[in-house]
């Protein structure tokens, strides 16, 4: 059989494994994912890349909908994720819980990793505190920003600069080995991104790709959503 057809956000993609296992068991089918900024996933699905259904922004989901490319009578929300400050596993936890703080530990730090600044979510409000806290000129060489939150944060994994920080949605964070998360986005810098499932209006294996919409988004698994960091 044919695998179902996935594009994403990389903030779901440590929920997708999560249910491969029982996915692939019921149906017989293995999922082909690719994962990344919401603007890229969205402008590969207006493309016309062949899937069979998306998981993105709530925003994206709505406005794809409204325009006839997902189904909109299958369109389920799957939980919010924040955007948080990570750092690699061992180093000293930096106090971000005030934006003043944030501040200060974004211009301590020797590189900072974020995804990109144009087309994910995460880096797309990342670079707008950054210029808001009027660091973004200042920081200048010291940024950097990858493709998406995934890449980002192994790169702050794989750092050998002495303060690096980095900032993406607290799922890519906890599902990268050798990082951990400090804590959200302070007040007036946070970001809750609620991401929302929904099956393409071109659907191939529209029966298949329901059962992994229930998978993923069913409050059954709300619980487990929890500790992959969905609130």
């Amino acid at each position: 059989m044919k695998p179902v057809r996935l594009l994403s956000g990389g903030a779901a993609h440590g929920l997708v494994e999560s249910v491969r296992p029982a996915f692939e068991a019921t149906t017989g089918r293995t999922i082909d994912g690719t994962f990344g900024a919401v603007g890229a996933m969205k402008a590969r699905l207006l493309a016309g890349e062949p899937a069979d259904l998306a998981i993105l922004s709530r925003a994206l989901i709505d406005e794809l909908a409204a325009s006839g490319h997902l189904v909109a009578g299958s369109v389920r929300d799957i939980g919010a994720v924040e955007t948080a400050i990570a750092v690699r596993r061992g180093d000293p936890l930096p106090a971000v819980g005030s934006a003043a703080a944030l501040r200060l530990a974004l211009a301590a730090a020797d590189e900072i990793h974020f995804p990109d600044p144009e087309q994910a979510t995460a880096g797309i409000h990342f670079a707008r505190v950054m210029r808001d806290l009027g660091l973004w000129d200042a920081l200048g060489k010291r940024l950097r920003p990858a493709p998406n939150g995934a890449t980002a944060m192994r790169a702050l994994a794989a750092s050998t600069s002495g303060r690096p920080i980095g900032c993406t949605q607290a799922t890519e964070i906890l599902s990268t080995p050798g990082i951990v998360v400090v804590a959200p986005l302070p007040p007036g810098c946070d970001l809750a991104t609620t991401y929302t499932v929904a099956a393409t209006s071109r659907a191939r294996a529209s029966t298949d790709a329901a059962r992994l919409i229930d998978l993923v988004a069913d409050d059954s698994g709300r619980v487990a959503r929890q500790r992959l960091g969905f609130v």
